[in-house]
């Protein structure tokens, strides 16, 4: 299990926020946590998929897209504020996040 320090949850964090707003054409500064993902940014699941490809890589993460499919079932990440707890999960707790639910 990775540790969560606040340096690397604020890193997530801004990498969520970084990402939603690069591809969803907004400035960051008008996302929030509350911010639905979906339907404010017309954003879809594949965007999200992306998102974790590249979190995989760059902090060399175990994750297998089942994994987070069962726990998105359960806890969908809806809004931005989601996301960032969701990414936070899985790089504490990469395929272990089945084990959450």
């Amino acid at each position: 299990m990775n540790e969560l320090t606040n340096e690397r949850k604020e890193e997530l964090r801004n990498l969520v926020y970084t990402f939603f707003a690069d591809e969803c054409d907004v400035d960051v500064s008008k996302l929030t946590e509350s911010t639905d993902i979906l339907t404010e940014l017309e954003g879809d699941s594949l965007m999200f998929i992306e998102f974790l490809e590249s979190m995989k890589k760059k902090y060399k993460l175990n994750i297998e897209l089942q994994s987070v499919g069962k726990y998105l079932l359960k806890h969908p990440a809806e809004t931005i504020g989601k996301a960032v707890d969701l990414c936070c999960l899985l790089y504490q707790h990469e395929n272990n996040i089945v084990n959450l639910i």
